[in-house]
């Protein structure tokens, strides 16, 4: 049979149980593998996309509201694998990085719901697509199309990917995992997490977020923005493997109402994966 999440970077061609890291790799956001508890989860290494030149950009100004919709999906900007950004963490900045930072930093932080759609982009290339539903703080959900299926759910304290095929479901902590930056209520970048890159150019801002863990080891989320409209493109997360996966989003929606009852996780009628 073939894996549900075959077209990200945590297969379970070696088990089911991935971190929480790596499922927010998938999701987009989401990364990282191995985590304390199922260090012997591990994720089978997939071949690297072609590198593309990745454009970097500044922020302009936020809008906020719905955006006009955009029926085709966007072509993710895929980083260059051998792309090489600072890992110091007393990376200095000058003012107008320190300004871009507090712009994107502002923007996220001014956004309490978003809704919209994705697309995936794996280590191997695939793609995959779906929906997703932002409630802050620390509420969201992914639904992947068929036939992958698959449902990233967290409810503010917990995360879990579900496989509505084998009813069963994985559990995070949604602290241990990348997507809690985007989900944070309030956010200052270069005070709340360990920023290593701030580049901009006509078409986008990015930043680069790292962090390093004993168990588990150097992952990073770069986040790109719209330097005319301010507004959230894409993600991409590098595991410690150094394999990425790309998220972009379109169709953002920041004025719907949603129902709590979404966010909810149901931890009784989803079983535990197989070993």
């Amino acid at each position: 049979m073939k894996s549900p999440l075959s077209n990200s970077p945590f297969s379970p061609a070696h088990g089911r149980r991935t971190t929480a890291r790596l499922v927010a790799c998938a999701i987009a956001a989401v990364t990282l593998t191995g985590a304390a508890g199922h260090a012997a989860a591990q994720t089978s290494p997939a071949p690297k996309s072609g590198a593309k030149s990745g454009a970097q950009l500044s922020a302009s100004d936020q809008q906020r509201g719905q955006a006009p919709a955009q029926t085709t999906p966007p072509n993710p900007i895929i980083p260059d694998p051998r792309r090489n950004v600072p890992a110091s963490i007393f990376t200095s900045f000058d003012a107008n990085q320190r300004a871009v930072a507090a712009k994107v930093s502002a923007y996220l932080s001014s956004l309490q719901t978003l809704v919209g759609n994705f697309v995936q982009v794996g280590p191997d290339g695939s793609k995959t697509k779906g929906d997703f539903y932002i409630q802050k703080p620390g509420k969201v959900r992914f639904e992947y199309e068929p036939p992958t299926p698959i449902d990233i759910i967290a409810d503010g304290s917990s995360l879990v990917v579900r496989d509505r095929k084998l009813a069963t479901q994985d559990v995070y902590p949604l602290s241990q995992t990348p997507l809690r930056y985007l989900l944070s209520d309030r956010i200052d970048l270069l005070k709340d997490t360990n920023v290593i890159a701030v580049a901009s150019d006509d078409l986008y801002v990015t930043i680069t977020i790292e962090e390093k863990q004993a168990l588990i080891g150097t992952s990073r989320m770069m986040l790109m923005l719209g330097a005319k409209d301010g507004q959230l493109k894409q993600w991409t997360v590098t595991d410690p493997q150094g394999y990425d996966t790309t998220i972009a989003v379109y169709n953002l929606d920041t004025t719907k109402k949603l129902d709590p009852a979404m966010f909810k996780i149901d931890f009784t009628n989803y079983g535990t994966p197989p070993g």
